[in-house]
């Protein structure tokens, strides 16, 4: 991308966007489209918080929470007693001795109360028809959720979800959910970026003044560099990009050394484009605090300038509260939380405001196995080039898979994404898509590299730049496939390289990765065989199916200097 293109202008993906905001009247919101992918989407809705809703709340946090969350003050004086509905479904749980059971209906209920609170009505309909037209273009729907009210924060919004047996709405892949924030700075050109490069600065871990000096460095030498062991094995397992990942790390460093690493351009000449931190932190009125090493903190506004001047695209913050607002008063004592959270000032917002393309924080305290779990998911995800979305997505699977459903593990990370940005890490291998026309070439021509050609006619497909993307999309792929069998999908397969170091000497590897519903043919010395959302390693004269077993036969060609 050159310095003068909009970020927006790079996002094909479709967006309907969606705003909470409070009205005059106690309990009253209005919920509108702020964007949306057709003209008649931007629609609007008025609608009242219940008592209902904040009593399943309360009973949600009483199970799922581990600290005391604030109210919904709007309507608290309705009601502020504990939600008694909620005590006599645990009373009879516990005699049966089936308190999972009641966890998940108690984790489906919300989802479903929060999702028929926020898309009633015309919402809903624009809802509906943004996801049409997103399936026309076989793309997904980006969905951003802007919640005005700090009161309303809190909530997890991440796991609403269409009713019983739905798929909670930030667990999709079709519907990529995140939240974000209209009141920002705007976003800044962005650098185009091939290769991961990880900043990941731990700090204190527990809460300062109960710190043990003696123990606490060893530790968190010791996490630092399994860290850093975890994010640099994943790039080169699966993914077709070979040491794609570049990761340093800094234990307790003071704000004057993590300034210098950010700034510092000589990591192998290349910049920063993630910074990873673990560590305490607690609400501040001005993106909360960070606490670095003993006695020296950073808070969100002062690190907003270092990460938009180095251009930083993604933070990611395993730390307390980093998605939460402060609050004018203590609620972690007050029987009737009567607290009042500050507008905009959670660490997420706040550095989003600023310009920080994309925020991950957690809305309250993750354990470090879960944390490892979920950053070993979303690493994968995102040296597969997926959008930051979508790979935040997966790895909330990945964490619902492990902790099951009724546990709040994969309901606490929560992704702040820029207005204008589009969710792109990284690049793909090849800065354009080559059309298939000025790929063709006659047989004979001397050329290098690899490349596929037809057993029925004289016709070769190079593959430039060790990636070629293969399926039926004319606009995603490299190799576009008529599809006269069927079975071919819209992105089917791709065939890249790797550099090897095997006895010393570098080896370039081919290998194909299938993504496809029905599979790929591939020729082998017991007949043909087909993977199926698998990647294996070519010979050059392997001989290869998309799709159909009857659909056109391709034979995949290593060729040298002097052929």
């Amino acid at each position: 991308m050159t310095s003068s293109e909009n970020p927006q202008q790079r996002s094909n993906i479709p967006c309907l966007s969606l705003a909470i905001a409070p009205l005059r009247a106690a309990g009253h919101f209005a919920v509108h489209v702020i964007k949306a992918p057709y003209p008649a989407g931007y629609v609007l809705n008025d609608c009242t918080w219940s008592e209902a809703l904040t009593r399943i709340w309360y009973g949600w946090q009483e199970l799922f929470s581990t600290r005391v969350l604030p109210h919904v003050p709007h309507v608290s004086q309705v009601n502020t007693s504990p939600p008694e509905p909620m005590l006599e479904i645990e009373s009879s749980a516990s005699a049966s001795a089936q308190p999972i059971g009641v966890s998940g209906r108690l984790m489906q209920n919300l989802g479903i109360c929060l999702w028929q609170w926020l898309f009633d009505g015309p919402i809903q309909a624009s809802l509906n028809h943004s996801q049409g037209i997103a399936a026309g273009q076989t793309k997904p729907l980006r969905l951003r959720l802007e919640v005005r009210d700090p009161d309303l924060i809190a909530l997890p919004w991440e796991i609403m979800q269409d009713g019983p047996g739905k798929q909670a709405i930030s667990l999709s892949q079709q519907l990529l959910f995140s939240r974000t924030t209209s009141d920002v700075q705007a976003l800044a050109p962005l650098r185009t970026d091939h290769k991961l490069k990880i900043l990941v600065v731990l700090g204190q871990d527990v809460d300062p003044s109960k710190a043990v000096a003696s123990t606490a460095t060893l530790k968190l030498e010791q996490e630092a560099t399994a860290l850093s062991n975890l994010l640099k094995t994943f790039g080169s397992v699966g993914t077709g990009m070979g040491e794609f990942c570049q990761v340093e790390t800094l234990v307790q460093p003071s704000p004057k050394d993590l300034i210098e690493h950010l700034e510092n351009q000589d990591f192998e000449n290349q910049p920063y484009n993630v910074l990873f931190y673990a560590g305490h932190g607690v609400p501040a009125p001005d993106g909360g605090v960070l606490f670095l090493q003993p006695g020296m903190t950073l808070n969100g506004t002062e690190l907003a300038q270092v990460l938009t001047r180095c251009k930083v695209k993604l933070a990611v913050f395993n730390a307390c509260w980093g998605a939460q607002p402060d609050h004018y008063g203590s609620f972690e004592d007050s029987e009737e939380r009567s607290s009042e959270a500050i507008p905009r000032s959670s660490l997420a917002e706040v550095l989003i405001h600023h310009g920080v393309p994309a925020v991950l924080g957690m809305r309250e305290p993750v354990t470090d196995e879960e944390a490892l779990s979920f950053i070993q998911a979303f690493a994968k995800a995102l040296a597969e080039r997926l959008p930051i979305d979508q790979a935040v997505a997966v790895a909330r699977q990945h964490l619902l898979t492990l902790y099951k459903f009724n546990h709040p593990a994969w309901t606490l990370p929560v992704l702040y994404m820029h207005p204008q940005f589009d969710g792109e890490l990284l690049k793909p291998v090849e800065g354009t898509l080559t059309q298939l026309p000025g790929v063709i070439t006659q047989i004979g021509q001397r050329t290098t590299g690899a490349s596929l050609r037809s057993l029925h006619e004289p016709k070769v497909w190079q593959i430039r730049s060790g990636m070629m993307r293969i399926g039926r999309d004319k606009v995603e792929n490299d190799l576009v496939l008529q599809d006269d069998q069927g079975g071919i999908s819209r992105r089917h397969a791709e065939i890249f390289c790797r550099h090897l170091q095997r006895s010393g000497k570098a080896e370039t590897t081919y290998f194909i990765k299938d993504f496809s519903s029905y599979g790929t043919w591939l020729l082998g010395t017991e007949g043909w065989q087909k993977i199926h959302r698998q990647e294996v390693p070519l010979v050059s004269g392997t001989q290869l199916k998309f799709g159909s077993f009857e659909n056109e036969v391709l034979e995949f060609v290593i060729h040298t200097k002097s052929e």
